[in-house]
């Protein structure tokens, strides 16, 4: 321990609690790229205009985990740099792109795919 750890700190204001739903609704924000629901709802609380979460817009998401090669992971990094796109996002818009193809695009993106 040295000195410096000895050093007197401001205290900090206490953490106010988040409930579960603003919670999971900034992990969404987050895989968006927006701003957070919980420092909305401290200013809108210091306004005093706050309404709360609407539940029934909440989008639905379920945490799920993929074994991707180590250049899938790669690619997928440089895409998320490049576009600032966040990467669960990402694939979201992959898979949709891909549910949008004809079976014959999609066999074809497959054997593409299979050849690496």
């Amino acid at each position: 321990m040295s000195l410096t750890d000895l050093k007197r700190r401001k205290k900090t204001a206490p953490r106010k609690n988040v409930s579960i739903e603003d919670f999971i609704e900034d992990a969404n924000n987050y895989a968006f790229g927006q701003p957070s629901v919980v420092s909305r709802n401290r200013k809108k609380l210091t306004t005093g205009k706050h309404k709360g979460l609407d539940k029934h817009s909440t989008k639905i998401y379920k945490h799920a985990t993929f074994s991707l090669t180590e250049e899938s992971i790669g690619i997928l990094d440089k895409l998320a740099s490049q576009s600032k796109i966040a990467k669960s996002r990402l694939i979201r818009i992959l898979i949709h792109e891909f549910s949008n193809k004809s079976k014959i695009e999609q066999d074809s993106i497959i054997a593409i795919c299979d050849d690496h």
